[in-house]
């Protein structure tokens, strides 16, 4: 019996690991993967508080063993099925069933893969899902870097982030139909901005490199022409896919698969927590993951108290 565990290893949940340990609450985190979730595949972080500059997998370590200091238990299992309602909650995993007074979800989300040739192959090499985390890497007035970026999309987070790159370099945003699916207003200022360009009824097919990359084959869907774009990057929106499979058939997740939660992290099951990019939320980023897991954390301490609290009084 636990009194949190935490469903993923991630920014957010080994954050809330280190503040639940710290309330002297019995924790065990589950990750299907290797710590630190979406960090691992970062190469360079620039922005999280406190670093000028530290690597996504020593980061991951960090933060992995600051929890393993505090007493958390580890668990490396897939989450095959959860039942939540009740007092006492129970996470099945590949490994065991363990029960819990309060469980946390944080198992994050993954971006929608493009499928073009060279995207697995350059990813972390030129290739990027997060403006915010890589843009100022493809600095035009870094060596090498004069040849622009290429964002896939044409939804509000492609538009929004290809706006953002500007600040950093030339864009060219490639989209598969022939106008943007964007708010009006986000369109407006990507079309008055200068430093965009766009190229309609396309898809990237290829991208190109040695080592780094050097360019995109983009495909006319409309001619069949194929042409080659110069780029320093690709910044690939075509959406985000939160893990939640496990949750199907739940009652804490909307239709898009994340869980929308209070400012406290409570989801609409009492006992039942969510923090990171798994919630329903605007900026993702590795300090918010963290701060959400922090706020869960003791969200959570609080509601076990409650619960304790409940069986004191009826013992009385």
């Amino acid at each position: 019996m636990y009194d949190l565990v935490i469903i993923g290893g991630g920014p957010a949940g080994l954050s809330a690991a280190v503040y639940a340990a710290r309330a002297n609450l019995k924790v065990a985190v589950v990750e299907k993967g290797l710590p630190g979730g979406q960090m691992q595949n970062t190469t360079e972080v620039e922005n999280y508080t406190g670093f000028k500059m530290i690597m996504g997998p020593e980061l991951s370590q960090v933060m992995h063993e600051h929890a393993l200091h505090l007493g958390v238990e580890y668990f490396n299992a897939d989450v095959e099925k959860v039942e939540l309602e009740g007092n006492i909650k129970q996470v099945h995993t590949t490994r065991n069933v363990m029960e819990a007074k309060a469980v946390l979800i944080a198992t994050g989300a993954e971006p929608k893969k493009l499928g073009a040739k060279g995207e697995e192959e350059f990813r972390g090499r030129g290739v990027s899902y997060c403006a915010t985390c890589d843009g100022a890497f493809f600095n035009e007035k870094r060596a090498g870097m004069d040849k622009g970026v290429i964002v896939v999309g044409g939804g509000d987070s492609a538009v929004e982030e290809g706006t953002f790159l500007t600040r950093f370099n030339k864009v060219t945003l490639v989209h598969r139909r022939d106008k943007l699916r964007a708010q009006p207003i986000l369109q407006k200022r990507a079309f008055d901005n200068p430093k965009m360009n766009f190229i309609w009824d396309s898809t990237v097919e290829e991208i190109l490199g040695e080592g780094a990359v050097k360019a995109v084959r983009v495909k006319n869907l409309e001619t069949g022409e194929v042409t080659e774009v110069p780029a320093n990057g690709v910044f690939i929106y075509v959406g985000m896919k939160p893990n939640t499979d496990f949750l199907q058939g739940s009652k804490i997740l909307n239709e898009g698969g994340y869980i929308p939660t209070d400012e406290n992290m409570k989801t609409a099951v009492p006992g039942v927590f969510a923090a990171g990019d798994v919630r329903e939320k605007g900026l993702r980023q590795i300090i918010t993951a963290a701060a959400d897991g922090a706020i869960a954390a003791m969200s959570a301490y609080h509601y076990i108290e409650s619960l304790e609290d409940a069986k004191e009084d009826v013992t009385v």
